[in-house]
């Protein structure tokens, strides 16, 4: 499975190796920056430049929530391993922890000096690593 965005805000999934579209999403309202797979492999977390972060259901065939509080573009987007959470990494220098089942941000990071360029969960922790044009890593409690 391939998946490739464009310039008029689409994203397409792409079967290989017969190149058949599975899915194609509408929704962002600006270019895509970032895709993450469930850890089930059932739903998709994109990042755009609209500031957004959107999480796609396969089986409904479209977007089933929009993540929206930061104030530039989301540059990357990630999945917990448990499937609960999801992290954003921002131009506006900070990242954000969504939690998928109440619908809103669990915890906003401070500290980066510049863009928040990508962010990734430590694969079965509450630990998150997020990278900056500040030129600096840092490592998060995603529970505090």
């Amino acid at each position: 499975i391939v998946v490739t965005g464009s310039d008029d805000h689409l994203w397409k999934m792409w079967a290989l190796p017969d190149g058949n579209i599975i899915m194609t999403g509408e929704g962002h309202t600006d270019w895509l920056s970032g895709c993450c797979f469930h850890p089930s492999g059932t739903q998709l977390v994109t990042s755009s430049g609209d500031t957004t972060v959107q999480i796609w259901d396969f089986s409904k065939r479209g977007c089933i929530l929009t993540f929206e509080g930061h104030a530039r573009t989301v540059w990357d987007c990630s999945w917990h391993s448990c499937g609960d959470f999801v992290a954003s990494a921002s131009m506006d220098n900070t990242s954000k922890i969504w939690d998928v089942n109440s619908e809103r941000c669990r915890y906003t990071t401070c500290g980066h000096k510049d863009s928040v360029n990508s962010i990734e969960f430590l694969p079965f922790s509450n630990t998150v690593l997020t990278s900056s044009a500040d030129k600096t890593l840092s490592l998060w409690d995603a529970r505090t």
